[in-house]
């Protein structure tokens, strides 16, 4: 939802997603054989190109040359756990974790009712990721689909204006309080989506995971007061988190 909620993404983690992606696939190619997950591989790398392109800034070069997708079939030729090893290798250099800003993240202490968390979301500060540098004006839009699951817009403004969008399904996976949900913006790939807190008229909403090291403080204005910002910055210092690493994000 956030992700890359552009995480936003969250409740994403898109470049998380692209490492587990190769190194999932290279274990199934070991266990069913080159030859028949040799077309499967190229249609999964190719699905990854608007995808990586979305993010640009970089990002869509330091992938294909850490990941190869030019020598794909070169890779493939060194088999499954070979390739695995690779694909870590790579992920290790493609990913850059930011850190933990809360070693003991609570569970979400209120139940969501999905219907009131519809609708568009302002995101007004972050903990920095990779997939989120120099994004400005960020937004996501959650929609319900007929299929009970969620679809997902994320939006972003980055350096000199240039707009850039990711769209995604969320499904929620505590169906007690509705308020931990998983987000995907390609493929089997999911990224945890907590709601950690939000208000009683869902004006305002703090996300995270469970790892600590990634939050959203999200607001159905896209400038509301400081002291509101202030107000929501406090309550995420009470639920554990280092607020110093907190990066405000200019609106609209």
């Amino acid at each position: 939802m956030q992700v890359a909620l552009v995480l936003n993404v969250g409740p994403h983690h898109f470049a998380t997603m692209v490492c587990h992606g190769v190194v999932s696939h290279a274990f199934l190619m070991t266990a069913m054989g080159r030859k028949r997950t040799f077309g499967l591989w190229l249609e999964w790398v190719e699905s990854l190109r608007p995808v990586v392109r979305a993010y640009d800034g970089g990002t869509t070069n330091r992938f294909r040359r850490s990941v190869g997708m030019e020598r794909t079939s070169k890779l493939l030729a060194l088999g499954g756990i070979g390739l695995a090893a690779i694909g870590l290798a790579a992920c290790s250099t493609l990913v850059s974790r930011h850190p933990v800003g809360n070693r003991s993240v609570p569970q979400p202490n209120k139940s969501v009712d999905l219907q009131k968390y519809l609708g568009r979301w302002y995101e007004i500060a972050r903990y920095e990721q990779s997939f989120q540098q120099g994004c400005e004006g960020v937004t996501a839009d959650y929609s319900l689909r007929a299929d009970g699951k969620i679809d997902v817009l994320n939006r972003c403004r980055k350096p000199g204006g240039k707009s850039s969008e990711a769209r995604g399904r969320a499904k929620v996976v505590d169906g007690e309080t509705k308020a931990k949900l998983k987000v995907s913006f390609f493929g089997p790939f999911y990224g945890d989506y907590w709601v950690l807190d939000h208000a009683d008229d869902y004006g305002w909403s703090i996300v995270g995971e469970p790892s600590g090291r990634y939050l959203w403080i999200l607001n159905r204005e896209a400038t509301p007061e400081e002291a509101e910002i202030q107000k929501l910055i406090d309550r995420a210092k009470g639920l554990g988190y280092d607020t110093s690493m907190l990066l405000r994000t200019k609106q609209p």
